[in-house]
């Protein structure tokens, strides 16, 4: 009887302590859909929590320009960060597979065309471009044109800044300023070696061929004879009338010309290249802002050698320390 009373108190335990719950919500009460909860580290007093790395930049954030794109520099991208409004030279992608390789320091100065003029011929050439906003002059002498389909290569050699006909010249670095260019070719030099345009290189012209053809920018015959005749012209007309026919850049052939020996002087001592730099070398205009460079590639007959394929070809220019400074393909 006495484990029967036991049980009873037990029981109306239980119902008392249901019936307070019942009264004060139950199952509504909004602590029955809480459950465990950290709080977060700054409630609990500090110490050292684990997070997650996040990314330096937001999805969509980065601005990238692609080779050939407007940003003016064929061979370079730019990765512009939103979030602190930094920007950095990167590597650009690789041309069909082909990796850039470790980028010049001249990257953004110098640019070359995107095709090989007549590949494949013995008048081939490239164009290379020093930018006009370059920070300075650039040395290209023993940087390397390389040939990424068929690793063939040249390095570009020292030339002659002004000429002199008839003679072995001095060769010394050549150096493009901010705004020059040079047309690079595959064949030996038709003067002898590499050479800057100047107001008198079109007189070359009237001998040699040029690929692509020299500029006959030269001081006009007319011109000449009425500056440096050297008495007053006027009194020679059959003189003047002769000298009209002369075109621009060209040397005057006298073998059936009749006329004074002062005028055959004044013709074969200034209207030609040597005589035209001995008098106009230090005008403000004599120096052009172009390089004929010469890799004078050539084979056991004399012939020259391409450096390119026609089609499918990698061009590369490497500077002295080898590292790219631009590429292209075709």
């Amino acid at each position: 009887m006495g484990e029967m009373h036991d049980a009873w108190f037990f029981v109306g335990i239980f119902i008392f302590i249901f019936l307070i719950w019942v009264s004060t919500g139950g199952p509504l009460h909004p602590i029955a859909f809480t459950g465990p909860a950290l709080s977060q580290p700054q409630e609990l007093g500090g110490g050292n929590y684990l997070s997650l790395p996040r990314a330096p930049f937001t999805i969509g954030g980065p601005t990238v320009s692609l080779p050939g794109s407007t940003n003016g520099n064929p061979n370079t991208y730019t990765l512009s960060n939103s979030s602190n409004n930094t920007s950095g030279t990167q590597t650009p992608p690789p041309l069909y597979g082909i990796y850039f390789g470790t980028p010049s320091p001249y990257i953004n100065m110098i640019s070359l065309n995107k095709y090989v003029s007549n590949a494949s011929s013995s008048d081939e050439y490239l164009t290379l471009s020093v930018q006009r906003n370059a920070s300075g002059p650039v040395t290209i002498t023993h940087w390397t044109l390389e040939s990424e389909a068929t690793y063939k290569s040249e390095i570009i050699p020292q030339g002659t800044t002004v000429p002199t006909s008839g003679v072995v010249n001095a060769t010394e670095d050549i150096v493009l300023n901010p705004g020059d260019r040079a047309i690079i070719n595959t064949r030996p030099s038709p003067v002898g070696a590499s050479f800057r345009e100047n107001k008198c290189t079109g007189y070359f012209a009237a001998t040699q061929k040029f690929v692509p053809a020299l500029p006959l920018s030269c001081p006009s015959a007319s011109d000449e004879l009425e500056n440096y005749y050297g008495r007053p012209y006027i009194h020679d007309p059959r003189c003047i009338d002769y000298v009209k026919t002369i075109g621009r850049c060209q040397t005057p052939r006298l073998q059936s010309a009749d006329l004074t020996d002062t005028c055959e002087s004044f013709l074969v001592d200034q209207l030609n290249y040597n005589g035209c730099v001995s008098t106009h070398r230090y005008d403000a205009d004599f120096n052009g802002t172009t390089w004929h460079i010469y890799l004078g590639r050539v084979d056991n007959d004399g012939d020259t050698k391409p450096l390119w394929r026609s089609n499918h070809e990698v061009v590369r220019l490497i500077d002295d320390r080898g590292k790219t400074v631009a590429q292209f393909t075709y």
